[in-house]
């Protein structure tokens, strides 16, 4: 398979058409940035270990029925994916008190949440990502029904539980992630973009130490080691 033309450049992905048109050609960046995109780095090596991680992590999630537009990985830097029309709403799942959440509510960080929280978040970078509620989405037409929304908080949920467990057996607590979902050709709703400490937020299960992109956000430094870490704890059992 061959990549073709750039279909879209993201924060940390390229995407590219393939002779297919049904294929696209997904490349991992090492770019770095933070507080949308006005802080900057790069990370040599950063994407071929998200390009990793996303593939253990997405066939993890198709072992437990979640159906991704994962095709194949390509190489250290490129995966394979079914081309989908992406649902504008990031859906954000918690498990414990941090970032936004606890300057939005005055959480202290670390609180571990009483329930999974699920929040929708507008996929628009000019207007700063804002959240939204179900109203909001139903306005905006970005999904055709609530059952629809429904369905995207079952699904992170859902994931939420298998990676919990997953993370908890590798002793990593994973605090909140970020995912998307498209729509392909037929109609299913497709869990899509990646799993990354990119979009995760992994700390160790002793000592709190922060193993993803907080690292870059927080100056503390060692990157690329952090995501060294994660992806060694994953292939670990």
């Amino acid at each position: 398979m061959n990549k073709g033309a750039l279909l879209y450049e993201g924060k940390g992905k390229k995407l590219f058409f393939t002779e297919d048109e049904n294929l696209l050609i997904s490349e991992f960046k090492d770019d770095l940035t933070a507080f949308n995109a006005e802080k900057r780095g790069n990370e040599a090596g950063k994407g071929a270990l998200n390009c990793k991680i996303s593939t253990q992590l997405f066939k993890l999630l198709e072992k437990h029925g979640i159906k991704t537009h994962l095709v194949k990985t390509l190489d250290d830097t490129h995966q394979l994916v079914k081309k989908v029309k992406i649902i504008p709403i990031e859906v954000v799942v918690r498990n414990i008190a941090t970032g936004s959440l606890s300057k939005r509510l005055g959480m202290k960080e670390g609180t571990i949440l009483p329930f999974t929280l699920v929040e929708f978040y507008y996929k628009d970078d000019a207007l700063g990502d804002p959240i939204l509620n179900d109203e909001h989405c139903l306005m905006l037409g970005l999904v055709k029904s609530e059952s629809d929304l429904e369905e995207l908080k079952r699904l992170g949920r859902e994931i939420n539980s298998i990676m919990k467990s997953f993370f908890s057996d590798r002793k990593l607590k994973l605090v909140d992630f970020k995912v998307e979902f498209g729509i392909d050709t037929e109609g299913n709703i497709l869990l899509s973009d990646e799993i990354s400490p990119d979009s995760c937020r992994f700390w160790d299960m002793d000592t709190n130490e922060k193993l993803d992109k907080d690292r870059f956000r927080q100056g503390l430094g060692d990157v690329k080691v952090a995501y060294e870490e994660v992806l060694k704890r994953i292939l670990s059992h």
